[in-house]
């Protein structure tokens, strides 16, 4: 039972992080963006490319990553509920310090 409760609270704060991140997104594509462009930061850029799709992959992985661990039964293999935790761990990680290293180029409160 208690991993079907971690389940959902994974579930419920990637998607409202991911909706804080859409809104914070307009502001970073019409104000941050460009200087970064003008500035010529192309790999910071380009990585926070990359963000942006794996935090897409990383929603349309959640109902997979929801029904593994809502109910795993004893007789299955633990390898998806790994390759899922795996692949969503990464997926965060991999945002917040990407989304870090373009805050501190452009400094804090730019």
């Amino acid at each position: 039972m208690r991993s079907g409760s971690f389940a959902n609270a994974v579930v419920v704060l990637y998607v409202v992080s991911a909706l804080l991140g859409a809104v914070l997104y307009l502001y970073f594509r019409v104000d941050i963006r460009p200087t970064l462009e003008r500035a010529g930061h192309w790999p910071v850029l380009g990585f926070f490319d990359i963000k942006e799709h794996f935090a897409a992959i990383g929603l349309a992985l959640l109902p997979a990553y929801w029904v593994c661990w809502r109910r795993p039964h004893a007789d299955e293999s633990a390898q998806m509920r790994i390759a899922l935790t795996s692949i969503l761990a990464f997926i965060v990680w991999w945002s917040f310090l990407t989304g870090h290293v373009a805050n501190n180029i452009m400094g804090f409160g730019s």
